[in-house]
């Protein structure tokens, strides 16, 4: 059905955090009405930050928000969402 919401996991690789931290940041607080929780781990030894997110959204909302991620140079978005 359009417009269902589901809970959905977004797993996020952030490979250049100067360039793109804040744009990451940005688009997440636009979201932050569909976000239940979110984990941010820097994994300094490979120059990487990880961060996985749990929402309830809409498909809509949710390819809204994982095309405006993957739109960022340096970030990798995948999602995984409930039947």
């Amino acid at each position: 059905m359009p417009g269902e919401k589901r809970i959905s996991v977004i797993g996020i690789i952030v490979t250049n955090r100067e360039k793109s931290a804040e744009k990451v940041n940005d688009i997440l607080s636009t979201y932050g009405q569909y976000i239940i929780g979110r984990m941010g781990i820097p994994y300094r030894e490979k120059g990487i930050s990880v961060i996985a997110l749990i929402v309830d959204a809409s498909t809509d909302e949710l390819g809204a928000l994982t095309g405006r991620l993957g739109s960022i140079p340096g970030v990798k978005v995948k999602s995984a969402v409930t039947a």
